[in-house]
């Protein structure tokens, strides 16, 4: 079992669980994506006649097959067991309205003899080296607890057998006896006994998975969350998750009979499914997945919200009509992200809290400004901006202060003095050497200077927008604002100088990455897209696509990210770049590259509809993280874009 990949996802708003394409439960993480990740592993099987026990999951004579029920998040994986001739149908639903994951199972028996069946639950807790936790049986199932959370396993039906101690030695038999109620290994093994099932016949057990806080009564809080209907409570799920595709169905897509648009449709409505499992509805932060990383052994992390990315996140938010979801996000979570001096770290957990980071970045602070402005056109709403001005201005602020640094403007200027006087005596990041868009590279980079600028312009957009204010001071309102247009048109000049100076390979007239290399980046494509800061028309453009289509474009029509890239081994296109080079050819009109682009992410899609971070060259599987927010993000933003092209005839 692998768990760095999670190949289907289901969940709630408070519950996201994960499963490999064998039905197995990889993670279950409460009370948000990001919250208390639970699995160590679950493993389920059956005890047939006088067998072994059989796992469901891993087994030389089982068939899978995985689907999720049409337009919905509930998994349903099918098994076949050759050997005793046994089907199983297991069906994983996050119900909508409580925290419980109902396992459904139905079995059928195609032999001609009898099977005796005992049902077994193998389930080890994830617990770290601070950690005591327990377990305690009951009537119905077992709890496994620590002192702040509780992981429970129950049905209807009662316990036919246990075992606390000494688990892995006695689980393979499937016989589970213990003298003990309670004990304090991390690991247990239950079973429940379905009794006998003839030739052709059907039956059912449902095993139900959720976790809480731990607290005092817990054999009553147990039991009354017990009290549901699961068949009810799947139809509740069902229906509700069906409707929410229909409503934010918002992109029309021609009804074309194909392989190629049934794959587009699945993504499409996949997108729509993920968006609401990575959302903290609370404060509204979005991970950028869930995470396959648990120990950080091979990354970063992939359960945090980056607000750089989050700005493509909500612009797809936008084209799916989840304008509640965007407008959490600028006025809960940046609001309460924001720091004192007015940018944003690099990453935070989506409850709003800083998340683990290893440098600075400016397009961090850039990209929300300029997101802000991007929600406006949208919709149109004044209110928005208004309610969001004074953060976007805390932020101008702060990004001032960094270009005065980078570009070492006159210390007479009077923002700049106050601003240090005000921050002398605290650690200036606005000093700091930043990141890139990849979080690898340290330097002044081009994809970061153009948010900045793109972020100046947001502003001066939004104080035009907000100009006809009636309110009191609002002559001395006006002048501070001028004032401060006045120094972003002096700065977006200097940066647009400093840009074509510096971040333009004069020789080649191609352009950089940042100011100390001559490696090919697709970042540089920012400058194009979304930041506008070249025109698709210019020379120095042109020949930057021809450059990257000789280094980064592989045979595949997929894109690298940039020369020599060795995150998970190198090599792999990426989604996000492949995208982002098809958001450069519909600017420059040429649809038929852009589809190619397009049709290269659509077919190296995952099962189920899941874009991945990256894809192998050689035989178009998915690598890395499946279901990135990201990717499927600008899948979003090239499919309007495509269509939209479509319709004026391009």
């Amino acid at each position: 079992m692998d768990k760095f990949f999670n190949r289907a996802i289901i969940g709630n708003k408070n519950i996201v669980a994960s499963f490999s394409e064998h039905g197995e439960l990889l993670r279950y993480c409460y009370p948000v994506i990001d919250g208390r990740q639970f699995v160590d592993f679950f493993h389920v099987g059956l005890k047939i006649n006088d067998s072994s026990l059989i796992y469901l999951h891993d087994d030389h004579n089982n068939v899978y097959n995985q689907k999720y029920i049409k337009n919905t998040n509930i998994l349903v994986t099918e098994i076949e067991n050759s050997y005793f001739k046994i089907k199983v149908e297991q069906t994983d639903c996050a119900l909508i309205n409580k925290d419980v994951i109902v396992k459904k199972y139905v079995f059928k028996n195609e032999n001609d003899i009898d099977l005796d069946l005992n049902f077994v639950v193998n389930s080890k807790i994830l617990s770290g080296s601070l950690e005591n936790y327990g377990s305690r049986i009951f009537e119905n199932g077992i709890v496994q607890y620590n002192h702040n959370y509780t992981f429970c396993i129950f049905s209807r039906e009662h316990l036919f057998g246990h075992r606390l101690n000494d688990v892995p030695d006695h689980i393979a038999s499937g016989i589970l006896q213990d003298k003990d109620y309670i004990g304090m290994s991390n690991e247990i093994g239950i079973s429940y006994n379905l009794g006998t099932l003839k030739p052709g016949s059907t039956t059912e057990f449902c095993l139900y998975v959720w976790a809480a806080e731990n607290g005092r009564e817990l054999e009553s809080r147990i039991y009354d969350a017990l009290k549901f209907d699961e068949e009810e409570g799947i139809a509740e799920t069902t229906k509700y998750w069906q409707e929410y595709v229909n409503e934010h169905n918002c992109i029309k897509i021609k009804n074309v009979v194909s392989s190629f648009n049934k794959k587009l449709v699945e993504i499409y409505n996949r997108t729509i499914l993920l968006y609401p499992l990575l959302i903290n509805y609370d404060c509204g932060g979005v991970a950028a997945a869930l995470e396959v990383d648990d120990e950080r052994c091979r990354s970063g992390g992939y359960r945090y919200c980056w607000p750089r990315d989050s700005i493509f996140i909500t612009k797809a938010f936008d084209l799916l009509k989840m304008r509640d979801e965007t407008e959490l996000f600028y006025n809960k979570f940046c609001r309460e992200t924001q720091s004192k001096n007015g940018m944003w770290e690099q990453r935070f957990f989506t409850d709003g809290r800083l998340a683990p980071c290893w440098g600075y970045q400016i397009d961090e602070t850039a990209s929300v400004v300029y997101g802000i402005y991007e929600h406006y056109e949208f919709y149109k709403d004044k209110k928005f901006l208004e309610d969001n001005l004074k953060m976007c201005e805390s932020a101008i602020k702060f990004l001032v202060e960094y270009v005065e640094n980078i570009l070492d403007v006159d210390d007479n200027d009077i923002v700049k003095r106050d601003l240090k006087a005000k921050y002398k005596k605290a650690f200036n990041p606005a000093k700091q050497i930043s990141y890139d868009l990849w979080e690898m590279h340290e330097g002044i980079h081009l994809y970061s200077l153009c948010a900045i600028v793109a972020s100046f312009d947001a502003m001066k957009k939004i104080y035009d927008i907000l100009d006809d204010e009636d309110e009191k001071n609002a002559r001395l309102k006006k002048e501070k604002r001028n004032k401060t247009i006045l120094k972003l048109n002096r700065y977006t000049a200097f940066l647009q100088d400093f840009i074509r100076e510096n971040l333009v390979d004069k020789k080649a007239k191609i352009l950089k990455r940042n100011t100390t290399d001559e490696i090919m980046d697709i970042s540089v494509m920012g400058a194009v897209y979304p930041f506008d800061v070249f025109d698709v028309s210019e020379k120095v453009v042109k020949n930057t696509v021809d450059k990257i289509n000789m280094t980064l474009r592989t045979y595949k029509d997929g894109y690298l990210r940039f020369e020599g890239d060795s995150y998970m081994h190198g090599q792999n296109p990426w989604g996000i770049t492949t995208l982002w080079m098809a958001l450069y050819y519909l600017r420059a009109g040429d649809v038929s590259s852009a589809e190619k682009c397009f049709k290269f992410v659509v077919n190296t899609s995952a099962k189920h509809g899941f874009l991945s971070e990256q894809v192998s060259n050689e035989d178009e599987d998915y690598q890395w993280v499946i279901g990135l927010g990201w990717s499927h993000a600008m899948f979003i933003i090239v499919l309007d874009e495509l269509l939209k092209a479509y319709e004026e005839g391009k």
